[in-house]
Order: structure tokens, then sequence, then C-alpha cells
């Protein structure tokens, strides 16, 4: 039986496009990476001595809206989680991520673009071992009526999460999540929306430069002003699971566990993690040393499928 490796990208991948939040056209290259390097930002318009930010919970700096992180030169990388999610869903443990502007391009407004470009060019496996992070124990964040929650789950990631909202449109809303089913494009596929009412405010914050019915789904009462409507009746609620799914692999590492949230975000997932990974006696690692593989497309099946 094969052995559950560590994975990198085949070949180089670029793209580009402009960030959600500063407006900024943005070229970005995705580069293989040896075992053990984990995802790295890499600001090619920063000199060199500076330039590097590792994708690490302990790393974020601002939770506005997206997920910043910063290094200790206090160079940045924002509005990550897509392309973080994109690598989480399709197996992709080391990166290098070179880009030559402060923001990670929205292109859609989800992580589509982002893993079809993988796909395109696939992934190999490595030499090394991946480890996971195993729950030993719940632990809990609540914020008002936010909260969010991660207990233990053998062998596989669930997220169940739910959105409340006063519009009569998206209203409250609940999803469960679980990644062993195999099936990710509905999740991929979801893109980031706001409240029309909601826009002003957010540009007056120096925020949403980039936005555009292009990349975003704009909710005004109960009407999307985009043309074709949502993509999938969940699209609100699982394009935040996309987003959790992202900051959940600043863990460095995927999970095993089961997450619950309820009108949770960037910060409250970020929250979660700090809390969690503060006491050792929460969590372990857990190493796979085999898995049944699908021989017809080269996936693993049960216990996680790591390359769906």
């Amino acid at each position: 039986m094969p052995k559950d490796l560590q994975r990198t990208i085949r070949d180089h991948i670029q793209l580009e496009g402009v960030g959600l939040h500063n407006g900024i056209k943005a070229n970005l290259y995705l580069k293989p990476a040896d075992d053990n390097t984990g995802i790295i930002f890499k600001r090619t318009d920063i000199e060199d001595s500076k330039n590097l930010i590792e994708a690490n919970y302990k790393n974020v700096s601002s939770t506005a809206l997206c997920t910043t992180i910063t290094n200790k030169h206090g160079v940045s990388i924002s509005t990550i989680e897509h392309l973080m999610a994109a690598f989480y869903g399709e197996g992709v443990d080391n990166v290098i991520v070179e880009i030559d502007a402060p923001e990670i391009p929205i292109l859609d407004g989800s992580s589509f673009d982002f893993v079809e470009s993988i796909k395109s060019v696939g992934t190999n496996e490595q030499k090394y071992l991946r480890k996971y992070i195993k729950v030993l124990k719940k632990v809990e964040i609540k914020d008002g009526s936010k909260y969010i929650s991660i207990e233990p789950l053998q062998k596989d990631l669930i997220i169940d999460f739910e959105v409340v909202y006063k519009n009569p449109l998206i209203r409250t809303r609940r999803r469960e999540f679980k990644l062993s089913n195999g099936d990710l494009t509905s999740i991929y596929n979801s893109r980031t929306f706001c409240l029309y009412e909601d826009i002003d405010k957010i540009r007056s914050l120096g925020l949403a430069k980039g936005g555009s019915l292009e990349n975003a789904i704009v909710v005004k009462e109960n009407k999307i002003l985009n043309d074709g409507g949502l993509r999938h009746r969940n699209e609100f609620v699982e394009h935040k699971i996309l987003d959790c799914l992202g900051d959940i692999m600043l863990s460095g590492y995927r999970v095993f566990g089961h997450i619950k949230s309820s009108q949770g975000g960037h910060q409250l997932t970020n929250t979660l993690l700090k809390s969690f990974f503060s006491d050792k006696s929460n969590w372990e690692f857990e190493i796979l040393e085999e898995k049944e593989k699908n021989h017809k497309d080269g996936r693993y099946e049960s216990p996680i499928a790591v390359n769906a």
C-alpha cells in the first residue's frame, strides 16, 4: 500500500488579478517546494532579506474582512484564505507563493481558479510522511452570540457552520461539510459576499477598492445584484466554510477534528487556533502509515480524501 506522503505542485503556476481590498494588480506565481517547507509567501516587490512570510496562525496580524499575515520585518500579505483553502483541499503541503503586491488576487471571489490551476499541473508525492493534528480535547471560543469549537474526531475533518443574517434573503443557514466525502466542488466555487448597504462603510475603511460584481456576490434586500444569481443555494454558508478551511490550514497541518461555528469568521478561527495550540494536552501529531488508494484516479479514499 502507498504511504501518505507530503505533496507539492508538479510545475509552476502563474495567475494574475486585482486585490479585493487594495485594488492593486498582482502577479502570482506558485512554485514547487521541498519536503517540510510548508506554505511560504514571498513578496518579490520587497528586498530578499525581508520578504518571506510563513503561513502560520501565529503570524496573523489582521482579520478585517480577510486574513492577513505579517513577518517580523512588518512585511505582510493579505486575503490568503481562498488560496490556502485550495492547498488544503488539493493536498498541497509544500509550496512557495511568489507575489509582487501586498494582496492575493481575488479572481472570481472563490477558490475555483486556484484549484483548477493546481489540478492542471497536478501534484507530486515527496519523501517525508505527512503529519496530521489529532484533536484530543474540546476547545470552545465564545464572543457574544458568536462561537466556534473544535473537538475530537477520528481521521476526518468536519466543519459545521451556521450564518445568521437579518437580511431576508440570507437569513439563517447551516451546512455541514465532511472532508472524507471527497467532493469539494461547491465549497471551492462559493464566492465572497456582502450586503449592498455595507459597501460605503467598507470602502470608508479603505477596503474593497477592487470589489465588483465580477468577484463578489452583492445582496440588496431580497435581491442578488449579480447576473445569474447564486451558483448554488448554499453558496453563502459554504463560502464561510471555504474561509474556515483556509484559516485552519494556517495550523501548518491538516486537522482531524470536528469544528462547529455560528456567526464565525477569520478572527474567531484565529482565536480558536491560538487557544487550541497554547495547551499541548489539546492535541498530538498523528501519522498515517498506509492508506487505501483509488488506482483509477490516484486519490485516497477513506479515512480521508486528501487529494479530492
